[in-house]
């Protein structure tokens, strides 16, 4: 529990904070906050979950009752974030501002996964593979070492002598996310590396390479920024004495951990275990590896590696290739896709898949084990060679990530074959056709509990997650549920410190259509937007599906359609940058937005003073996840669409109204395009858990 001591530390920071921030503002919802963080984080092994809408102050409030309960613990403070933009401001203002105003020398460390660095090895290799047009020429093994898909570009070349440049004499320290130079989508991966791909010490590169000097600073760092995919990588690693995590970050039972934007965290749990193969491209991968081992074997010039002979390894492939092309043999013969359906998916009920299948899988999962357990000692040889030159380089990498691949193939299969608990949700299970007509096998999670409550609660010295909407309308158990919540964590959803009766009017227009009825609905808010829409004003019109957004902006008259910025036409940043310029120039501006422009878009003023909400964002219907989810639920007589539909809808429309308001002089209105929140029965209680605007619904028409 918190001493007086830790309490008095607290009391101090705040006090320190308000007289040294120019213009600040005590916040009521700022200081219980502060309390709350300090009581879960005090108290070993607390877990609270805090909804805090824009301008409370949260990460303030976090920092002031997080550093003063780490430092008198003596424990890490880890702060979790979901987005690269906070992580930066945590790192580069926040923080910082937070230890001067108090006096506290602490070290803080940025951590961010591998791939978010650059490789000197494979920066080294690129650069060298430019003056033979792309090919290695190792060794007589260059057609399965080249590293260019396709032949460079000119950006592509000077992308690369900028980035040896400018790593080279220390101008940059090899961080992605600031690289001097953009990098292609092409040639990021060719430049940067994966664990698999990785040979740690034994790289020549190891003490300047910017991934392992950026973990020796996290290893030192009494205050640590990380992204949550990071976070829970680390967390679902086997760690000492049988329990998790503790690999890449410091242990759990030393860290109190605090997830900024949680409303992620559920979903980035599954995709932490959500595994797919794509059967014809691994066994065209399969081939390949196969020329690879013959290289491997021929480098360390061994007749065995692994207890098995070049013969016995090439056998063992063979016989993998083999029991995949079965497989695929078995499902085509089983699943005839609708030739209707745009993506055709073939989704096991409650998760279970036809025994012929499920039996295939079971082999598939034992001998991709055996091929992964040689692989490993292939690699292993090639590795500890002590001098192989250019060609064990590449060897070691494409060994490496060639084992990745295949522990993700094994993910899949031991999913596939394996029973479900009966007391928790079955995995999801399913099959896709691909646009090239490839077969894709996949299986996930369809809930992040069971996860969570294997590595993060009771294993973590404390726990907060906050974010500005984790609740619908102040109710927690969709998110309880979503993350397996403990019994005893602390729920608590903060009021806003803005007067949003005054500032914002929610509007619900007089439709004449739901969203049901596309092409109509989508005819009707075009209209809607071009009568009614002040164009000459700043504005956000979000939409669900990419296909009503295109579909409104053909509707539109061209004159508007002028003053349209869609996402996707530029990159996200160039869009919102020409949009505040022209409103800054005194011309009108709209922007039109998927579901990643209805979070984090922080356009205040005039620079956003209409939203627009074309659609409910209710979850589509056919998402293989959700949908085994909601069987497994109605299974146990429970009702998914009230359970999980409608709060998690209510989360996501209460998060795109968040738009509008940012600070305490924005005005505006939020209009709302679905008459199902009128004419449904589910609809007045979303209205009654959005906050406190002032409500105009028109009769209807």
């Amino acid at each position: 529990m918190l001493t007086d001591t830790t309490k008095d530390a607290i009391r101090s920071a705040y006090t320190r904070l308000k007289d040294g921030l120019p213009g600040f503002r005590a916040r009521a919802s700022q200081g219980r906050m502060i309390a709350e963080v300090a009581k879960a984080l005090g108290n070993h092994g607390g877990v609270a979950v805090i909804e805090a809408p824009t301008g409370t102050g949260k990460s303030m409030a976090y920092l002031i009752a997080g550093v003063e309960v780490a430092r008198f613990q003596k424990k890490r403070l880890l702060i979790a974030t979901a987005t690269v933009a906070l992580q930066e401001q945590l790192v580069q203002r926040d923080i910082p501002l937070y230890l001067q105003l108090n006096g506290i020398e602490a070290k803080v460390a940025l951590a961010k996964g591998r791939g978010r660095y650059l490789c000197p090895r494979n920066l080294a290799m690129a650069v060298n593979s430019l003056n033979d047009s792309g090919q290695m020429g190792l060794a007589g093994f260059d057609a399965d070492l080249t590293l260019w898909a396709r032949p460079p570009q000119p950006r592509d070349k000077q992308a690369l002598g900028k980035l040896s440049e400018t790593f080279a004499n220390g101008e940059w320290h090899g961080d992605m996310d600031t690289a001097p130079e953009p990098v292609s989508d092409l040639l990021r991966p060719m430049v940067t590396t994966s664990a698999g791909g990785c040979t740690n010490r034994k790289c020549g590169q190891f003490m300047v390479c910017p991934f392992f000097v950026a973990r020796r600073a996290v290893d030192d760092a009494e205050i640590i920024v990380a992204n949550q995919d990071l976070v829970l990588a680390d967390l679902t690693m086997p760690g000492e004495d049988d329990g998790w995590g503790g690999v890449i970050l410091p242990r759990p039972d030393e860290t109190l951990y605090i997830f900024d934007e949680g409303h992620h965290v559920p979903g980035k749990a599954i995709d932490r275990g959500a595994a797919e193969v794509y059967m014809n491209v691994t066994v065209r991968q399969l081939s390949r590896l196969g020329r690879q081992v013959h290289a491997a074997y021929s480098l360390t010039d061994k007749p065995s590696l692994g207890k098995l002979s070049l013969d016995q390894g090439d056998e063992k492939l063979q016989q993998l290739s083999n029991a995949l092309e079965e497989l695929e043999r078995e499902i085509r013969l089983a699943w005839l896709p609708d030739p209707a359906q745009k993506e055709p998916i073939y989704r096991g009920s409650l998760g279970q898949l036809p025994p012929p299948w499920v039996a295939h899988a079971q082999s598939l999962s034992a001998q991709t084990g055996e091929v992964q357990r040689w692989l490993t000692a292939v690699r292993r040889a090639v590795v500890e060679m002590t001098d192989g030159g250019p060609t064990q380089e590449a060897l070691s990498r494409e060994l490496g990530m060639a084992l990745e691949r295949i522990e993700k193939q094994a993910r899949c299969w031991r999913a596939w074959s394996t029973e479900d608990p009966d007391d928790a949700p079955p995995l999801a299970r399913w099959v896709t056709l691909a646009g090239d007509q490839q077969l894709v096998c996949h299986a996930s999670a369809v809930s992040a509990g069971g996860l969570l409550r294997n590595v993060l609660w009771g294993n973590a010295s404390g726990v907060v997650m906050t974010s500005a909407t984790l609740s619908a309308g102040g109710n927690f158990r969709g998110f309880a549920d979503a993350v397996g919540l403990p019994d005893d964590a602390v729920t608590l959803s903060l009021p806003s410190p803005f007067d949003l009766s005054v500032q914002a009017r929610l509007e619900v227009p007089a439709m004449r259509t739901l969203p049901d009825a596309r092409e109509a609905h989508a005819e009707e808010i075009s209209t809607w937007l071009a009568d009614h829409l002040d164009w000459d004003a700043g504005n956000l019109v979000l939409f669900t599906s990419r296909a009503k957004l295109e579909r409104v902006l053909q509707k539109l008259p061209i004159a508007q359609v002028r003053k349209v910025r869609a996402q996707g036409s530029l990159g996200k940043s160039q869009l919102i940058a020409e949009h505040c310029a022209d409103i800054e120039a005194g011309k009108g501006s709209t922007l039109f937005g998927l579901a990643s422009f209805g979070e984090g878009l922080d356009l205040p003023g005039k620079l956003c003073e209409t939203v627009v909400i074309t659609q409910l964002p209710f979850a589509v219907p056919t998402d293989p996840v959700g949908a085994t989810y909601a069987e497994w639920l109605e299974s146990r007589g429970r009702n998914p669409f009230i359970e999980v539909s409608v709060p998690d809808a209510t989360r996501l429309l209460t998060q795109y109204c968040g738009r509008l308001i940012r600070n305490e002089t924005d005005r505006g209105r939020i209009v709302l395009l679905d008459r199902r929140v009128v004419t449904k029965r589910y609809g007045s209680g979303m209205l009654r858990a959005l906050p406190p605007f002032q409500q105009v619904i028109e009769p209807s028409a």
